[in-house]
């Protein structure tokens, strides 16, 4: 048993998971407060568009798909589909996060298992995901989005500025022979 142990410890603990694991830890905590917050006390349900500038407006969208409500899942069976999903890649993000050296990219892995997490919570207690903010301009209207998907799109792209930008991996000339 201790062997299994220190095998899991091993794929899932490096030394930036705790900074990796405390963000995701985080943004689920400040995700689904906000999302208690806007439901229950705001009642965003009871109302209708709620405009805070020519932009940006609050509104209540169940999305039952995955980004940009692709992939749709009303069956029970589909919602838990996509919460599989959700722990699968968190747990592969996990085991990622034990072998980074950097702590962008710690930081950036964090804020994706974060907002899996926190997303895959509302497929569990409500059957889809709660988006509320909404920007618009020149007629053109973006996706309903949350916290969690926000932590997504910053982890994403903090890989991304760090696969190109981190120093680690820099292209150059090739070493002497």
């Amino acid at each position: 048993m201790a062997s299994a142990m220190s095998t899991l410890r091993n794929w899932f603990w490096g030394p930036l998971s705790p900074l990796g694991l405390g963000i995701a830890a985080l943004v689920v905590l400040i995700d689904q407060a906000h999302k208690a917050w806007m439901l229950y006390v705001y009642d965003i349900a009871a109302r209708d568009i709620v405009t805070i500038s020519s932009f940006f407006d609050l509104v209540l969208v169940w999305n039952r798909g995955i980004s940009y409500g692709l992939f749709p899942q009303e069956s029970a069976l589909g919602r838990l589909g996509l919460i599989l999903f959700a722990v699968g890649a968190s747990l592969a993000l996990a085991a990622w996060l034990a072998r980074v050296d950097s702590r962008l990219t710690a930081a950036s892995i964090g804020l994706i298992i974060g907002g899996a997490i926190g997303n895959a919570i509302d497929r569990v207690f409500y059957g889809a995901v709660a988006d509320f903010f909404s920007f618009h301009a020149f007629g053109l209207q973006w996706y309903v989005f949350n916290i969690a998907d926000m932590a997504i799109v910053a982890g994403v792209v903090g890989l991304l500025y760090d696969s190109l930008f981190g120093g680690h991996k820099k292209a150059g000339n090739p070493p002497n022979m």
